[in-house]
């Protein structure tokens, strides 16, 4: 399959029972560089469209490419995969007996074979990136949220993924940390790097996406540029939700966060 998208998603089914339907006919394309968010009410299937790029859930139905790789068979090595396809969840899952440093270094030295003296000063340079060099060996406890997520940012870039997946990494956030963690992601977004993201920070969303994909009942309502999408909805769907959040319309700026 010649391509020039990064990620293919065609035609992706994931259901339980055949009852209980969570994605419905899910086709994507991602070109390298490109950020989408992908909003949607809560249960509408978005965490689980991410889960299942990078084979945390299995699909029933449909293909997923990774560039000219298929990548949803059973033979699939997914540790492999998530190499080039990192996410970042709404929980930390830094282990609390590690430094921050190690935390870091772990997915390197265990996953990749990496040698420690090789991979420790891109460690740092990224800690240092994320304004927590000074942390480097701090244990999980002794950080705020905030800090938690973006080592927990870090350590996803430390293997340096094609692809970044973030599943609503501010939601179990502090509003007044909210602020620091969203910086950094749209600090790679502004160095290119290719990311889809679920967010529920309206805003934060006009301000970032390339594109705007809007999900309910597990299937892909609408998409359009931000600019569009969130000054005139092309569905009565989408506008109800949009007014859940009070979005001001007249707000007509794209890069105010």
């Amino acid at each position: 399959m010649a391509t020039d998208n990064l990620l293919t998603i065609e035609h992706l089914e994931k259901y339980y029972t055949t009852e209980q339907s969570v994605l419905d006919d899910i086709s994507l394309t991602v070109k390298k560089g490109e950020v989408i968010v992908i909003i949607g009410p809560s249960g509408c299937g978005k965490s689980t469209f991410l889960r299942c790029l990078n084979g945390l859930e299995p699909i029933q139905a449909g293909n997923i490419y990774l560039k000219d790789q298929l990548i949803s068979t059973k033979s699939t090595n997914w540790s492999k995969v998530r190499q080039q396809i990192g996410m970042v969840f709404q929980s930390y899952d830094l282990f609390p007996n590690m430094t921050v440093l190690e935390n870091i270094l772990l997915g390197p030295l265990k996953v990749q074979n990496k040698k420690q003296a090789d991979i420790t000063p891109t460690a740092l340079k990224l800690l240092d990136r994320v304004g927590l060099l000074h942390k480097k060996d701090a244990y999980p406890r002794q950080l705020s949220g905030g800090q938690k997520q973006r080592v927990a940012i870090v350590r996803a870039l430390i293997m340096e993924p094609e692809i970044m997946l973030f599943d609503e990494v501010t939601a179990a956030l502090d509003p007044e940390m909210v602020r620091e963690v969203l910086d950094v992601v749209l600090e790679l977004a502004d160095g290119g790097m290719t990311m889809l993201i679920v967010t529920h920070e309206m805003q934060f969303a006009r301000s970032i996406a390339d594109r705007v994909i809007f999900i309910d009942q597990g299937r892909i309502i609408e998409e359009n540029s931000p600019d569009i999408f969130f000054a005139q909805p092309s569905t009565e769907r989408a506008q109800r939700f949009l007014n859940m959040f009070n979005y001001d319309k007249k707000n007509k700026e794209t890069r105010s966060f």
